[in-house]
């Protein structure tokens, strides 16, 4: 029998956080504190850039995104907040989402697996990637809880399971 294998990623859905920048424009434009104050959220390139006449201001359209990132199922762990930082009259705060598993991440996943998981397990790197390997599902399943319950920095899902 083959071996049963899944692929460890972490991927951010675009349109939803498209979508989840849209509704955090549309709340900032209604709500009272932001009227008149030049407070905008919007896309810079790959980034979403904040800006705001204060810096308690920009912190507060931060946590309206990510109250609508968080609506909408894309994990905090994904967003990749800067600090607000002053530019001229405003201050500004560049965020990004994080795609994919970088190097060091991916060597502490496979060090968790290799540790703690099941014995007859493999995990390789692939890219910004991981595939992990055994021939009994129920170990494959064991190590998707293993990585559920550990503390780890970057949102995981789990695909290509078979």
């Amino acid at each position: 029998m083959a071996d049963s294998s899944f692929d460890i990623v972490s991927k951010v859905d675009k349109q939803e956080a498209n979508n989840a920048l849209n509704q955090a424009q549309k709340e900032i434009e209604q709500r009272y504190d932001f009227k008149g104050t030049g407070a905008s959220i919007d896309w810079s390139g790959e980034k979403v850039l904040i800006k705001a006449n204060t810096e308690d201001r920009a912190l507060a359209i931060l946590d309206v995104f990510q109250t609508k990132l968080i609506k909408r199922g894309i994990s905090l762990k994904s967003l990749d907040a800067g600090d607000p930082y002053p530019s001229g009259k405003e201050y500004r705060i560049e965020s990004s989402l994080k795609d994919g598993i970088a190097q060091d991440n991916a060597k502490k996943i496979n060090k968790i697996i290799r540790d703690e998981g099941p014995k007859g397990v493999k995990s390789q790197v692939q890219g910004d990637e991981l595939r992990v390997q055994s021939k009994s599902r129920d170990d494959l399943q064991a190590v998707m809880a293993l990585l559920k319950g550990s503390d780890l920095d970057i949102d995981l899902q789990f695909v290509n399971f078979r």
